[in-house]
């Protein structure tokens, strides 16, 4: 796919994904109180899972955060474990930060409550840890592949974030062979009704029929590849995302779990 030697469809002309270290995969990493005990308030929050450092900021403004029963509003006030944290009255732990990675299967939704009691993606991690996590992004019912969830507020709001360009690469397979021409269309632009969204690359892949198709794209529109295709009038019959801000579901079944290495995680946050 995008390169002239033959071989699996990640393993083509794409940049290359991280490197996964089984020895490495670690189940959290702990929150650090400086050498003279303190932390400052806005990590301490953030750590308890409920935002951004960014968004911590204007919760303290706000002054819907009290310590030890005060409300503060100072930007930079710092912490110790001794102290309490309560946000409109309910208290906030610093948690350990949690990074589970999963092969999603069809059938599950991705949301961490659902009111109508379907299938969600919550109840394949229950399991990984104590803590609340939350899921980055949003694969569709049918899509399966590369999910991540965490507690790191920082984290989630830059992969979340469409100005730092997160790279997602999909296995599409379409009803019927893909034209180079309708090929070319996607990389160059098409025009949906939110407006125009090209991919940075889109070729066929390696080994496979032309109605399979690999896709990598930066937007994190609502099912952006499958409106891509059912604009050019074909009909996607599977959707698998590979690779996401370079994780890979390699050697993960599908519907199982596992933690991120350091390596995989200091690698998302210099992004």
């Amino acid at each position: 796919m995008g390169d002239k030697k033959k071989g699996k469809f990640v393993k083509t002309g794409f940049k290359k994904e991280i490197g996964r270290d089984k020895k490495t995969e670690t189940a959290a990493v702990s929150p650090t109180f400086s050498n003279d005990g303190t932390m400052r308030l806005n990590k301490y929050i953030a750590h308890a899972g409920v935002c951004s450092r960014r968004e911590a900021d204007s919760l303290i403004e706000t002054g819907v955060i009290t310590v030890n029963g005060k409300t503060i509003t100072e930007l930079g006030y710092k912490v110790s474990q001794k102290d309490k944290v309560s946000m409109d009255g309910q208290t906030l732990k610093a948690e350990n930060l949690q990074y589970v990675l999963l092969n999603k299967p069809k059938g599950f939704i991705t949301t961490t409550e659902d009111p109508e009691e379907r299938k969600t993606v919550m109840s394949l991690v229950e399991k990984a840890c104590k803590e609340r996590i939350y899921p980055i992004g949003r694969l569709d019912k049918n899509t399966t592949g590369v999910l991540l969830f965490t507690n790191d507020g920082d984290l989630a709001k830059k992969l979340t974030h469409p100005k730092h360009n997160i790279r997602k690469l999909y296995h599409v397979v379409l009803d019927k062979d893909v034209s180079k021409k309708d090929l070319l269309k996607i990389i160059e632009g098409i025009e949906l009704e939110d407006g125009k969204i090209s991919a940075d690359k889109a070729s066929y892949v390696d080994d496979k029929g032309k109605n399979n198709v690999g896709i990598e794209i930066h937007s994190g529109k609502n099912r952006i590849v499958r409106r891509i295709f059912e604009n050019l009038e074909y009909k996607v019959v599977k959707l698998d995302r590979v690779i996401f801000g370079g994780l890979t579901k390699k050697d993960l079944p599908r519907g199982k779990w596992r933690y991120l290495s350091a390596k995989e995680i200091n690698f998302l946050k210099i992004l």
